[in-house]
């Protein structure tokens, strides 16, 4: 344990000797520091360590998968919820937030007004159904209605959804930190290292309970930092006159509605991806539905998911008024931003330059602490969810666990720590997906979010689903996806390719410069916004998949398995 501790401290020693040209090449005024000090790194690598530390005391309790896992399923709904929530919301929404609001505008916060419909739909429609089976992988559930085959369909591509998530999420949060260390982005890689280290050793001792207890301490640092943010913010200005009174000319055209579907943002648009979203996650990702199993039943559970819909709404409302007053400030003094940095164009990079260069000593490293636990409460659940679905769905449902439960645990640990290796390796190929955070994370999470909780409507509420049926809907439902995820490149391909002009496709050509080479670099707007990738895959996965179970109905009783499970 003191190795893994010492580990730690000497890694992060690594990253703040890196020489930070980049922060001394700033001419930053006398009021702005000159990044994190000497303190900031004292209260990063004291939470890290405390973190492992409580891993590891929650690994010597631990004597069955079932704790491991679950919990031994009778966890408390309210750090159940807390723990949903901080899973779902990491890094990635810490900074995609203020900076959609502050480089975008203010209509992504409409989401808020979606949950309500998400809390009727999961509280009182899929948790019923889903809580009278205790199981430890979600994905167990459906073989009982549509067989083996969809089963490992649905956690194969819950295992790939979550890898992408997660090396993704290090990537962004590595990328945010070398802007606080003033280092350049060829410094990923190791500070994605740190980040991972640190989640992946808690976890992989630790398991749920460690998952979730921590999880509630870095919600509760998360929150702390953006209002230490909002409170630095408003003293300096000597008010709330950052809150905006009239539309920013810099921000997006962003309508109620539009008949344009290549409109980046829209009221309604927003809202139906919330619902469809929220519901897909909760309903199909094993990191939700293995939340609810923690829980003692379907009222407990509702508590859990109601507390975590609450907190989503404080959390996004007040990371929405973040953005608001970081362009306030920034308005106010214009010449405390860097000449790479813009309130428009690359505005997620103004939080983290805040947090390194505005704050007092301390309270940076407070924030940044929240950064890494956002990081890590995300990274946590996705390592021991995956972990609990390969050993669940791979190796126990093909007779290969190991003899004695004690081994099994172990196994699970050494498990947890590779998929998290894996996670951090994968990380640095991230920086190909095109867009901002908020447009990233929608084309990567959406992809196989809705597909996969098709697999459980067509098991729960569908008779006369048929696995050909299923497997065709997902096809169609996951290509739906794709496509309206990088319209934007495939509309330059075509163009390239076949001389297609990319105005007949609804789209147009666009052209920029790489300051680094000197290069014009072509690329195509996306005819259809990615605020359209849930609704019309899940739509098209339902419609294709129910065409095709009538088309080939299944052949016999045995043809799904045990028999199916009654909504």
């Amino acid at each position: 344990m003191k190795k893994l501790v010492v580990g730690v401290v000497c890694l992060l020693a690594v990253l703040r000797a890196v020489p930070c040209s980049a922060a001394d090449a700033i001419a930053e005024p006398e009021v702005a520091r000159a990044g994190l000090s000497v303190i900031d790194w004292i209260i990063i690598a004291v939470y890290a360590c405390g973190t492992i530390g409580l891993g590891w005391y929650y690994s010597r309790k631990q004597e069955s998968t079932q704790e491991y896992f679950v919990g031994s399923g009778n966890m408390n709904p309210v750090l159940v919820g807390v723990s949903l929530f901080a899973t779902l919301l990491s890094t990635i929404s810490y900074l995609s937030m203020p900076g959609e609001t502050l480089g975008k505008g203010p209509v992504n916060m409409m989401s808020m007004f979606a949950l309500p419909f998400v809390y009727v739909i999961v509280g009182f429609v899929l948790l019923p159904v889903y809580m009278k089976q205790r199981v430890t992988s979600a994905y167990e559930l459906l073989e009982q209605k549509l067989g083996l085959s969809v089963r490992l369909l649905g956690a194969s591509m819950f295992i790939v959804l979550r890898l992408v998530w997660m090396s993704l999420l290090i990537y962004l949060t590595a990328k945010a930190l070398t802007i606080m260390l003033g280092v350049g982005e060829d410094q990923i890689p190791w500070i994605a290292l740190v980040t991972g280290f640190v989640a992946v050793i808690y976890t992989s001792l630790g398991g749920l309970r460690a998952v979730i207890i921590t999880d509630l301490m870095q919600t509760l640092l998360l929150y702390g930092g953006a209002l230490l943010v909002l409170g630095m913010i408003t003293y300096d200005l000597g008010g709330v006159s950052w809150m905006p009174t009239e539309w920013n000319p810099a921000w997006d055209t962003q309508p109620i509605f539009s008949t344009d579907f290549s409109t980046r943002v829209t009221v309604v648009g927003t809202l139906l991806n919330y619902v469809v979203w929220y519901v897909c996650t909760s309903g199909g990702d094993q990191t939700s539905v293995q939340r609810f199993m923690a829980t003692k039943d379907a009222s407990a559970a509702r508590w859990a998911l109601a507390t975590q819909l609450t907190v989503s709404v404080i959390v996004a409302v007040t990371l929405g008024f973040v953005g608001f007053a970081l362009s306030g400030y920034f308005s106010a003094h214009p010449e405390f931003l860097p000449g790479d940095i813009a309130l428009k164009g690359n505005a997620d990079k103004v939080f983290p330059h805040f947090i390194a260069f505005h704050l007092p000593p301390g309270i940076s490293g407070l924030v940044v602490a929240a950064m890494f636990a956002a990081a890590m409460s995300s990274i946590d659940s996705g390592v021991n969810s995956i972990t609990a679905v390969v050993m669940t769905d791979g190796l126990d449902r093909f007779g290969r666990a190991p003899k004695t439960e004690r081994q099994h645990v172990t196994m699970a640990r050494w498990m947890a720590f590779g998929i998290g290796a894996v996670v951090v390796l994968a990380s640095t190929e991230m920086g190909a997906i095109p867009g901002n955070i908020t447009a990233m994370t929608t084309k990567t999470a959406n992809l196989l979010t809705t597909p996969i909780f098709g697999l459980f409507f067509f098991a729960l509420f569908v008779p006369f689903a048929s696995p050909k049926g299923v497997w065709i809907g997902t096809f169609f439902g996951t290509m739906t996806a794709t496509v309206i995820a990088f319209s934007g490149p495939l509309v330059l391909a075509l163009h390239q390719q076949f001389g297609i002009d990319p105005v007949a496709l609804g789209s147009m050509l666009v052209e920029t410069l790489d300051k680094e080479t000197g290069e014009t670099i072509l690329s195509c707007r996306d005819p259809i916004s990615f605020q359209w990738i849930a609704p019309a895959a899940i739509t098209v996965d339902i419609a294709t998949g129910m065409i095709a179970s009538l088309l080939f109905p299944r052949r016999s009783s045995t043809e799904s398995g045990q028999p199916g499970l009654s909504a």
